[in-house]
């Protein structure tokens, strides 16, 4: 079968010829991949930015973390899935008996690995993972629409840790994928929000067609002014999603006394914080990565619920033959999600 696969530790993939997993070992199954989407860390996978290192040992690996399909085998002991059935998978595998997994935060367990960068993922025709991470689609949901549950608990996760509540403004820095997602899931919990760009036209406009109300491309207005504007005031909440460390002090910085900023973002450079502002302000940073369980269950409830205007993440669709095309379309502004279609469909987006 056709894969996409990190084979170096230098910049790049490759798209080759594998042989497909088979009959799935004990509490595995073999997942026919629908629909498969670019994330932000597979761009880091790709261009072999800092902070990926760790992948090395995995290689050859195919990546994709972000997907939905049908179960088309399951190994020994599995009675949770069957085949037949459409899923989607959190791709966190845990240990299952270190004492965070114990306590039941797996989210932290500390021999964690990932489907899609430590062992293979779903870029590819099929895919083999425990069944334990598998999530039921829910019915007439379509496999595309599904394979955002991933990425959108992310989302969902942000604005748990954010500990975000209704009526509250925030601010959220960042129109990518995960930070289009933020502000939807924290204005459906009653916040205002406002989302900021810059020179972000098509990721704005797709922040509209979402239903997120309030967005600023900070070419024109400064987020100070932004936030007094549209806020009325400074922010209770911050949340980070660029990747530009500059970002995370320019978020404390239009937040109240006492307010909390959540970064979300994978940085290659350091932050310069002015500490003593800081302390004094009693600000609070603090970091969401990955997800949980319990955010992973609201992200496929909200999918369900709101697929019309979550639909609007995915820009373009294209088959896995484009792989790495679509890699080179992702990482410009011309795009927002792009999901691979590994039985060969695409469309004109």
């Amino acid at each position: 079968m056709l894969a996409l696969r990190k084979t170096a530790a230098a910049f790049g993939l490759d798209l080759v010829e594998v042989e497909g997993p088979t009959q799935p070992a004990p509490g595995f199954v073999t997942i026919d991949v629908a629909a498969a989407g670019i994330c932000g860390s597979d761009l880091h996978a790709y261009e072999w930015t800092p902070g990926y290192e760790f992948m090395a040992e995995a290689m050859p690996v195919t990546l994709g973390h972000e997907f939905a399909g049908t179960v088309r085998a399951v190994g020994d002991g599995v009675t949770d899935v069957a085949p037949g059935d459409a899923v989607t998978c959190w791709p966190t595998v845990t240990c299952g008996a270190c004492e965070s997994c114990r306590a039941g935060r797996p989210q932290l367990c500390a021999r964690r690995s990932i489907i899609g960068l430590h062992t293979d993922g779903g870029f590819a025709a099929r895919v083999a993972v425990p069944s334990r991470n598998c999530r039921p689609v829910p019915a007439g949901l379509p496999f595309e629409i599904a394979a955002l549950a991933e990425p959108l608990s992310i989302a969902v996760n942000a604005v748990d840790v954010a500990e975000v509540a209704a009526g509250e403004r925030v601010v959220v820095l960042g129109p990518g994928p995960i930070g289009l997602a933020i502000a939807f899931v924290a204005q459906e919990r009653g916040a205002r929000v406002l989302l900021a760009g810059l020179d972000d036209d098509l990721r704005l406009a797709t922040a509209h067609r979402m239903g997120i109300a309030h967005t600023v491309d900070l070419r024109g207005e400064s987020l100070e002014a932004a936030v007094g504007r549209i806020l009325g005031g400074p922010a209770d909440r911050g949340l980070e999603a660029t990747g530009v460390a500059r970002s995370v002090a320019d978020g404390l910085a239009v937040l109240r006394p006492g307010g909390v900023m959540v970064v979300a973002g994978i940085h290659s450079a350091p932050l310069a914080l002015d500490l003593t502002a800081f302390v004094r302000a009693k600000k609070q940073l603090r970091a969401a990565h990955d997800t949980t369980p319990q955010a992973l269950d609201e992200a496929i409830r909200l999918l369900a619920l709101r697929a019309d205007r979550l639909a609007a993440l995915i820009t373009h669709r294209r088959p896995l033959t484009e792989a790495v095309e679509a890699f080179d379309l992702a990482r410009s502004r011309a795009a927002v999600k792009v999901m691979l279609l590994p039985q060969g469909k695409d469309d004109a987006a």
